[in-house]
């Protein structure tokens, strides 16, 4: 490979952002940056967790003077019960998206607008469940195995179905701790009860609910998420798109999807892919329809097909500050309402599509399994029509774009493995080379790199210098999300990237013909993750605990990474933080999260502001893995 591949810095994604910004003050609209000035600094009861508005009696803040709330409840309480609510959130969050990912498999056909689409996952399933397949239609299994994932949500009795997937040392650890989740809804109700004015004020229940309903997610809502995904629009196989601001054309009608539910998104790529909608675009001039993502709606089209990834999170008022977006089309989740008042500065039209993110300035044109076709067709007819609109003032696109290499499922993995080192051996679809690689020393472990972006920090820059110090000492990163969004922007999806690995990561970067990043999908997708360290350690035969595997969210901001956070912990992989996890202000909680789960599932927070020291922490942490391992 060439030694002249270079990363796009930091920096220059800097002067690119700056350079946008102009833009928008021409224009007159306020962008993220301007907003961070006005709200600094931060309230500090806030960021330390102590300020309480759960009843009308405050709101209350903790103090030396003021130790306690009108209630009684002191500094502890507070902070773990806004821990739980928060994760609740998340878990909420994630597991809706997973709710309406299954109701579209109940309501898939043959002749309907979603299809099953990879069979063979579904039959598994189906098989997995004990849902009878012998003789059957492949749409009368996909209903009943829908309804079960549906049913998973508001059980009156049992467990979530998915955890019989993870080791059985996990299985065991949840069940003796109290942790493994019941119905994913049981779970947020129940932290929002506890979290009532006079309920639990003791911090370790109020942790170890967290821990739950962080399971019903990452093991039940998020999985049924990604599972039914993959069974209705492909189950992610590796291949070549691009990342950056530069895959926007100014030759093309630029769509961009952002969000996080695929189910439009499939749609506005399925009729953008038409013959006469391509020639309606090149009758007004254009050459062709240009479908790019943003957040992870663009992490799941990165994933399964060859669209492009604009940005992550904090781009997404640079994508329509370009000049040349000519429709945003967003479903649920990470949405700045800001979009709809920049999106009025351009010609960009702006539509919504789901009710449970309604926002101003848009269009609303509400998504269901029986009108998506003729929704797509509706945005895209007018984004086309909307092509002569642009006003060439204001256009700007930077040129920095880079070859990403996305589709890295589980099965993608495994894929690559047999192709490439699982031949010499009996048997294939197992981890045993990846194994072998760390166990020898060539690879010393793996991160989990994962969420979001957070103006606290500076965008991008945890994510991909830690990246480089990482791979530059032979860890293999696997990556989701706006973390997997910050590596293709700087190079780091493309394989020519081995070339700051180190040596035993370089060489089973060219072995395996991957990039030294491996891009995962969507943060929904971390449950992925879950599955894989899961499926390492069967293969290995030790526990999660004892892998040289960690989790790390560098720029987090969201409630969905507390929830994450909490089912990562509780699958037994340590998770490194570069953003205070919002309890500062309790010593108990800060006890819990970090020292306290240890003692019930094997892991913890480790939390570090400094990137250049958390990263410092990580490889500390893997080599005290191999360590206590004997490799």
């Amino acid at each position: 490979m060439s030694l002249e591949f270079t990363l796009t810095t930091v920096e220059q994604m800097e002067a690119d952002t700056a350079r946008l910004k102009e833009t928008a003050e021409k224009v007159g609209i306020d962008v993220w940056q301007d907003r961070v000035k006005n709200q600094t600094p931060h309230c500090g009861f806030g960021e330390k967790g102590i300020c309480c508005r759960i009843c009308a009696m405050g709101p209350c803040r903790i103090t030396p003077k003021a130790p306690k709330g009108i209630c009684g409840a002191d500094a502890h309480a507070i902070a773990g019960r806004n821990y739980l609510r928060m994760a609740a959130g998340g878990g909420a969050t994630h597991s809706d998206h997973g709710r309406e990912c299954a109701w579209k498999l109940v309501d898939s056909s043959a002749d309907g607008y979603y299809h099953v689409t990879d069979a063979g996952k579904l039959i598994q399933l189906a098989k997995e469940w004990g849902v009878e397949t012998e003789g059957r239609d492949i749409y009368d299994i996909a209903h009943d195995v829908g309804r079960m994932c549906v049913n998973e949500y508001g059980k009156a009795e049992g467990y979530q179905l998915w955890t019989k997937r993870a080791t059985e040392e996990r299985q065991k650890v949840w069940m003796e701790q109290g942790l493994t989740p019941r119905a994913v809804d049981r779970e947020v109700v129940t932290a929002m009860h506890m979290t009532h004015m006079g309920n639990t004020a003791d911090p370790e229940y109020l942790v170890r609910q967290a821990l739950r309903v962080g399971l019903a997610d990452g093991w039940g809502g998020s999985m049924t998420g990604t599972q039914m995904s993959d069974i209705l629009y492909g189950t992610p196989v590796p291949h070549d798109t691009e990342s950056n601001l530069g895959v926007l054309d100014k030759e093309m009608v630029n769509v961009v999807v952002h969000g996080h539910d695929p189910a439009v998104s499939e749609m506005i790529i399925r009729y953008a892919e038409d013959p006469e909608m391509i020639k309606k675009a090149r009758a007004v001039g254009a050459k062709g329809i240009n479908v790019v993502g943003l957040c992870c709606t663009g992490n799941e089209m990165m994933m399964r097909h060859n669209v492009k990834m604009a940005g992550n999170f904090l781009q997404q008022e640079n994508v329509l500050l370009t000049g040349v977006v000519e429709a945003l089309c967003v479903d649920v989740q990470c949405i700045f309402p800001n979009v709809g008042p920049v999106s009025e500065c351009f010609h960009t039209k702006f539509y919504t599509t789901s009710p449970i993110a309604r926002i101003p300035f848009a269009t609303h044109l509400e998504l269901t399994s029986f009108n998506a076709g003729e929704i797509a067709s509706q945005i895209l007819n007018e984004a086309i029509d909307n092509f002569k609109n642009r006003d060439e003032s204001k256009i700007f696109i930077p040129d920095h774009k880079h070859s990403s290499w996305a589709g890295y499922s589980c099965e993608g993995i495994k894929g690559r493995l047999d192709t490439v080192t699982n031949s010499h051996l009996d048997e294939l679809d197992t981890y045993k080379p990846l194994i072998e690689c760390v166990k020898s020393g060539v690879l010393r472990g793996a991160v989990a790199m994962v969420g979001c972006n957070n103006p606290k920090v500076r965008p991008d820059y945890s994510h991909i210098e830690m990246m480089k110090k990482l791979l530059a000492n032979d860890i293999v990163i696997v990556a989701t999300g706006c973390a997997a969004q910050a590596a293709g922007k700087a190079g780091l999806l493309d394989k020519r990237a081995k070339i700051f690995c180190g040596q035993g990561l370089r060489r089973v970067c060219t072995l395996a013909d991957i990039p030294p990043v491996l891009h995962m999908g969507s943060c929904v997708d971390i449950s992925r993750m879950m599955n894989l360290v899961c499926d390492i350690a069967k293969d290995w035969g030790i526990n999660t605990t004892q892998l040289p595997v960690v989790g790390c969210a560098p720029e987090w901001m969201s409630e969905k990474a507390v929830s994450i956070a909490n089912y990562v912990v509780a699958t037994g992989i340590d998770t490194y933080l570069g953003i205070d996890p919002l309890v500062g202000g309790s010593d108990k909680m800060m006890h819990l999260i970090t020292e306290g789960t240890k003692e019930w599932v094997g892991a913890g927070y480790v939390i570090d502001t400094n990137p250049d020291t958390l990263v410092d922490k990580i490889i500390e942490g893997i080599e005290a893995k191999r360590a206590a391992l004997g490799i």
